[in-house]
């Protein structure tokens, strides 16, 4: 019994040590010191097959995890910094940080014509900034996934927001983004955000997001 209840027992305890933490980058140690902790006990056990053995393997893998968790969470930081300083004037770009995940979203209103997958020139701009971020820090993958409001058929929404997606990855890619660290998708109308049934909710609908995770090593 005492082996199966070490593991809980190790993970709370690191965990109480990540409560009072405030920065994503501590956030990124505490978290990563508890699977590094989990993982080292595992191997721990099955090496020395005793209880010590295991808490032996937990403490070096909560110091490997903290470090590469905390290496990771700066690393994020760094990223959203840069990003949010690049897009501080622009209207209709928004950034949130959720956990180690960054996502960008481009208003549509501000990107092309009603109807249109052809960007504005000032929006390629926009997107070709964010490209050149992205390229220097090439420990991440992106996502770039297009939306619509519920306006017209589902089959004429879902064809829009795949071109206006590979529109914007086209964008990323001239301006340097490595072709096998990006995915294009287009959900069309199925991911509203904000109620169709107002002119606003439509508007806040008709996206481009643009998802950055952290490749985990």
């Amino acid at each position: 019994m005492k082996k199966i209840t070490l593991y809980p027992l190790i993970a709370v305890f690191i965990l109480s040590g990540c409560a009072e933490t405030t920065s994503n980058t501590q956030k990124g140690a505490g978290y990563g010191a508890v699977i590094g902790a989990a993982s080292g006990a595992l191997i721990g056990q099955a090496a020395g097959k005793d209880t010590k053995a295991t808490l032996i393997g937990a403490g070096i893998g909560a110091a490997v995890g903290a470090g590469t968790g905390a290496g990771i969470g700066n690393y994020m930081d760094r990223q959203e910094a840069e990003m949010r300083a690049a897009y501080a004037s622009i209207e209709g770009v928004n950034i949130d940080r959720q956990g180690e995940i960054l996502l960008i979203t481009f208003r549509s209103d501000n990107q092309f014509k009603v109807g249109s997958f052809t960007l504005a020139p000032s929006a390629q701009d926009d997107v070709a900034r964010l490209g050149n971020i992205l390229t220097r820090y090439d420990k991440t993958t992106v996502l770039v996934s297009g939306h619509t409001d519920s306006t017209g058929s589902e089959s004429l929404n879902q064809t829009l927001s795949v071109n206006r997606a590979n529109a914007v990855y086209n964008i990323l890619i001239a301006s340097g983004l490595a072709r096998n660290r990006v995915s294009v998708v287009g959900f069309g109308e199925s991911r509203p955000i904000a109620d169709n049934s107002t002119e606003y909710g439509r508007q806040v609908n008709r996206r481009v997001e643009i998802k950055v995770s952290p490749i985990l090593k």
